[in-house]
C-alpha cells in the first residue's frame, strides 16, 4: 500500500509501506495500540535520515514476526498530537505497547540484529 504524504513533510512525496505495516494517525492511535499482541510503533518523519534507514528493517520484522508483533508507523509531522502525548522528543523513536500500555522505548536507529535483541521479550 502506498501512502501519500501530501506535502506534510519537508520534501513531500510518497512513502511506500509494506502491506503488513499499519499506518497510525492521531485519530486511530488508541485502537492501534490496544490488544494483547505487542505493537511496535515507529514515530518517524519523511525528512529523517535515520528513520528512512530503519524503514526496510521494520518491514522485514513485520513479515518475520507476523502474529507475534505488529508494526505501526506514525508520521510525527502529520500527527503531532500523539507524538506530544507520548513525549516523543526525537526520532526515530520506537515504542512497544501491549494492551495500550508502553512496555519498551527505543530511541535512535539500530541495526536489525540489535533491534531483534531488544525486542526478544516480545518476539521470543
Amino acid at each position: 500500500m502506498a501512502a501519500t504524504t501530501g506535502g506534510g513533510g519537508r520534501n513531500g512525496g510518497t512513502v511506500t509501506m509494506a502491506d503488513n505495516l499499519i499506518k497510525a494517525s492521531d485519530q486511530t492511535f488508541g485502537d492501534v495500540i490496544a490488544g494483547d499482541t505487542p505493537v511496535l510503533v515507529d514515530f518517524w518523519a519523511e525528512w529523517c535520515g535515520p528513520c528512512r534507514m530503519i524503514a526496510p528493517i521494520l518491514e522485514d520484522l513485520s513479515t518475520e514476526y507476523a502474529g507475534k508483533l505488529r508494526i505501526a508507523k506514525l508520521n510525527v509531522d502529520e500527527n503531532p498530537q500523539t507524538a506530544m502525548q507520548y513525549d516523543v522528543m526525537s526520532i526515530p523513536t520506537l515504542i512497544v505497547y501491549r494492551g495500550g500500555v508502553e512496555r519498551k522505548r527505543i530511541v535512535g536507529a539500530r541495526p536489525k540484529h540489535a533491534l531483534v535483541a531488544e525486542l526478544g521479550e516480545f518476539i521470543g
